[in-house]
């Protein structure tokens, strides 16, 4: 009985639907009513009224002057509060570059197009090795280089002016940082919108400046950079990280680095967080470590070494140097 009075009830709920919303019912559906439309003649328009102006809502503006010779907009230096920038202008002493936290593969095609849209004649482009060379005058030419930095994923960028005759590199710190200026802003405007990377360009990517290895159960930092800039770096590296250092010898290329005992901070000194910072001890007794540079065949390798045997705590200390290697 129960079945039969639902299959009464659901054969009533279809049939009023079809009655309510069906073709022939009260409320028919009009999805389809376009299909009887039919197109009416034009309105005809009494002789004495005007037809009415249609508005050209994109007209396309003749142009009188073409513009030619654009210069690259103003450069703006990019720096953050924290110092930690994307983009960045490097000095020492007379050798500039350009810093960038991006991959060589994705600044190639960037400074690509920047030279290209510029003044200047590209003469030569060569991805493989990150080099193109510019026409400056009669007698110079831009050499650009772009190399892996220090840091993981980071680009380093180097200009140079260079006599065509003899090949060699003229002086002029005044124009090459003019130039790389520009190039700055250039990156500045263009590298966070920039998502492509250059195929051509991946053997860069494989050029790092910093590598590692082992030496007798210790690590070792392979800096392929010449003692100035390997003691610049480690320098700034131990800022940047707040490492404490007593002393420092420039000539044998060593740095003293020293924590406090448990009591005045705990081992968290030994990375300059339970110490002030104003802390101007000479190098005595609790100088636990030796940081030490050494240069060979082009290239320098930065060590950690415990004075008392702490393996480890060298280890640790090398690595947090290795962090803030830029």
């Amino acid at each position: 009985m129960k079945k039969n009075l639902i299959y009464v009830l659901s054969l009533f709920l279809v049939t009023s639907c079809s009655y309510l919303t069906g073709p022939e019912g009260y409320f028919p559906t009009t999805e389809h009513d376009f299909l009887e439309e039919i197109v009416e003649t034009d309105i005809v328009i009494p002789s004495e009224l005007s037809s009415p102006s249609k508005e050209n809502h994109y007209p396309v503006i003749p142009i009188d002057n073409e513009l030619k010779n654009q210069e690259v907009p103003k450069p703006r230096q990019i720096f953050s509060s924290s110092g930690n920038s994307s983009v960045q202008l490097r000095r020492l002493g007379e050798l500039m570059w350009i810093y960038i936290e991006t991959l060589p593969s994705t600044s190639w095609p960037i400074s690509k197009s920047y030279w290209e849209t510029s003044d200047y004649d590209v003469i030569s482009t060569n991805p493989e090795i990150g080099e193109i060379k510019i026409n400056f005058d009669e007698s110079m030419l831009f050499v650009m280089k772009i190399e892996h930095g220090i840091k993981e994923a980071s680009t380093e960028i180097f200009l140079n002016l260079v006599n065509k005759g003899d090949q060699e590199i003229v002086s002029n710190i005044d124009l090459v940082q003019a130039e790389l200026e520009k190039l700055v802003n250039y990156f500045a405007e263009s590298v966070d919108n920039f998502s492509g990377t250059s195929l051509a360009a991946q053997n860069l990517n494989e050029m790092k400046k910093a590598n590692f290895y082992t030496e007798d159960g210790q690590t070792v930092i392979e800096l392929n950079l010449n003692f100035d800039r390997a003691w610049s770096s480690v320098t700034k590296a131990m800022q940047v990280a707040e490492i404490v250092t007593n002393d420092k010898n420039r000539n044998e290329g060593i740095f003293y680095v020293s924590y406090s005992k448990e009591e005045e901070g705990g081992l968290l000194s030994f990375f300059g967080l339970g110490r002030s910072s104003n802390n101007n001890n000479a190098f005595n007794e609790e100088a636990q470590f030796e940081v030490t540079i050494v240069e060979k065949n082009n290239k320098t390798y930065v060590r950690a070494r415990s004075m008392n045997g702490k393996i480890d705590e060298a280890e640790q200390l090398l690595s947090k140097i290795n962090e803030s290697l830029s």
